[in-house]
């Protein structure tokens, strides 16, 4: 059997609310991670290293440093015919923004009718994990469905956060889609669990052109891949649950836990990062036969300096980028992006510090994320106190997790 002909659409176009203050400047999508990565990276990784190479990003709010990230880090041959290429909101059906992200798709169709695909590949911009979405598609294939979605088992007592999926008692046909339900419905032979939507969707071309242009007729409708599409296809018996855990990454420990995350929250976005810290990370950067890729700044190596006393330069379970100095402060359970300079006597504890953030000489930063070049003047407290952070203007999540914006500068 020829090899399919495969689109990818990642849908970049949310505002992520609920991440500010760090999306006050930028897309969700292009919110920064793990030091050297773009939440983007992760979704366009998994599809490019399963060598799909013709992808649309659609994008809307913010876009700027999402697009620019896009042109100048995802370059494919153009002599082969491949690309990764971001598509604004056109407005070709009238002047109007993306209603959902089916209308996102329904209004970017040019892309679907212009490749001719056999199938399309629809993925968020903005989970933290690592998959080959080909076993997902061979699935597709063989069962026949109009769509699979790929589906995460989590406990029963935790999905009522999630749109859940239910099964038939074959485990894969997916008979309802529920959102949010307050009793899951447990797994066939697994009562305890439940499938979680990972918002991953591999669609036959026919299927997905009959839904949208279906769903777009539908005034009611919230033109939604999740609350419409896949609910149309269920109550149509094409659709069919394709289980994460199952998936088999080259490089990863066979039947072991997939590492899947919703990073749509200060303290998701935050407690993924100390997952990276862990002496043995429950999310494995250095795995080099499936890796994320990204552009890596032009920045001489990290540095650590003095050990004179009180006054040593180290950092313990944390990341370290390229062009960080660690001038005689102390970093624990942290990650420190490209350019961050620690002066002496600082303490860094289980934070975030993104590119160029500077902290000064016996300033004191405790479970925070700071955003591109903040500046901490000397004797700061940062997280130490959440009231005073709160009083000063700082958000502070549910979890006491301190957040400052780009640019600010804090002094005593």
């Amino acid at each position: 059997m020829a090899e399919p002909r495969i689109l990818g659409i990642v849908l970049a176009g949310g505002e992520g609310k609920r991440l500010a203050p760090l999306t006050n400047d930028r897309a969700k999508p292009a919110v920064p991670f793990a030091g050297l990565y773009r939440l983007i990276d992760f979704a366009l990784s998994n599809l490019v290293n399963a060598n799909v190479l013709k992808i649309a990003v659609l994008t809307q709010y913010k876009s700027h440093s999402l697009d620019r990230h896009i042109t100048m880090t995802w370059r494919l041959s153009n002599l082969l015919g491949n690309y990764v290429t971001p598509v604004p909101a056109q407005q070709r059906l009238g002047p109007r923004w993306y209603t959902g992200s089916a209308d996102a798709i329904f209004q970017s169709l040019n892309l679907i009718h212009d490749e001719r695909p056999d199938l399309v590949i629809v993925f968020g911009a903005d989970h933290i994990y690592r998959m080959d979405p080909r076993q997902m598609w061979e699935q597709h294939l063989d069962g026949g469905a109009g769509v699979t979605v790929a589906g995460i088992p989590v406990p029963r007592r935790e999905a009522s956060a999630f749109g859940v999926i239910q099964t038939a008692d074959d485990g894969r046909k997916i008979e309802a889609f529920l959102e949010k339900p307050a009793d899951p419905p447990g797994l066939p032979g697994r009562p305890d669990e439940t499938f979680a939507s990972m918002g991953n969707y591999v669609f036959s071309t026919e299927a997905l052109l009959d839904a949208l242009h279906t769903d777009a007729a539908d005034e009611n409708s919230k033109h939604d891949m999740g609350g419409n599409i896949v609910p149309m296809l269920t109550a149509q018996s094409a659709a069919q649950v394709y289980d994460f855990q199952s998936n088999e990454v080259p490089g990863e420990a066979a039947g072991g836990e997939r590492y899947w995350r919703d990073v749509g929250t200060i303290d998701s976005y935050f407690d993924s990062h100390m997952d990276l810290c862990d002496v043995v990370p429950a999310f494995n950067l250095y795995n080099e036969r499936w890796p994320i890729l990204t552009h890596i700044p032009s920045r001489p190596p990290a540095k650590f300096v003095h050990n004179d006393g009180d006054r040593v330069g180290k950092a313990i379970d944390s990341i370290v980028s390229n062009g960080v100095i660690v001038s005689g402060a102390s970093v624990n359970e942290s990650v420190l992006s490209p350019g961050v300079h620690l002066h002496s006597w600082a303490s860094v504890d289980r934070s975030v510090l993104m590119d160029g953030v500077d902290v000064g000489r016996r300033a004191v930063v405790r479970n925070a994320i700071l955003d591109k070049n903040v500046r901490v003047g000397d004797g700061v407290e940062i997280g130490v106190d959440k009231d005073e952070d709160r009083a000063r203007g700082f958000a502070v999540s549910e979890a006491g997790v301190t957040v400052i914006g780009k640019g600010v500068e804090v002094l005593k």
